[in-house]
């Protein structure tokens, strides 16, 4: 009977997945990102938040535009647009992405001589992830990326974002 349950809710939710993700329909997200789980006395605190919205061209093909914030307790502040594409895997809700963006990048390296550098890169970004629908329209999208840089290899990174997204 267990099993019975199971694979009934497992083809519910592919049913709610797929129709989600058909010409058409917009998508919102907004996503916890750039997220460091560690702790130091020289880094503290970092944090950033990405929101995206987008429209199914095709079925299970998303045209996504993007911008996201990031800050540093140190002194780090960062800011991103984008514009990029998702192909979703609609048996299932995997999704992946990829697209460019262009990101200003602003340091302060010393408080008291107010020292800081500021400049521009141009980024390709690579996104996996998970669209976990809670109910027909809401989802919790867990996700991995890699943002390549165009000016400095020191400047890609990998990273985990945690979104919550609607569809309609």
């Amino acid at each position: 009977m267990k099993k019975i349950i199971t694979t009934l809710t497992l083809m519910a939710i592919t049913l709610m997945a797929h129709a989600q993700f058909e010409q058409n329909k917009w998508y919102f997200n907004a996503s916890v990102t750039d997220m460091n789980f560690t702790y130091s006395g020289s880094e503290k605190f970092r944090m950033g938040i990405q929101a995206t919205v987008g429209t199914f061209l095709f079925d299970n093909i998303a045209l996504v535009l993007n911008g996201e914030g990031i800050y540093r307790k140190q002194g780090e502040r960062s800011a991103a647009f984008g514009v990029g594409g998702r192909y979703y895997f609609s048996q299932n809700g995997i999704f992946l992405g990829t697209g460019i963006k262009f990101k200003h990048y602003e340091y302060h390296h010393n408080d008291k001589f107010k020292t800081r550098d500021k400049f521009n890169d141009g980024l390709w970004s690579f996104e996996a992830g998970y669209a976990f629908f809670l109910s027909r329209t809401v989802t919790i999208e867990p996700s991995v990326y890699y943002d390549l840089s165009f000016k400095d290899q020191d400047y890609s990174k990998v990273g985990f974002k945690l979104g919550f997204g609607l569809y309609f």
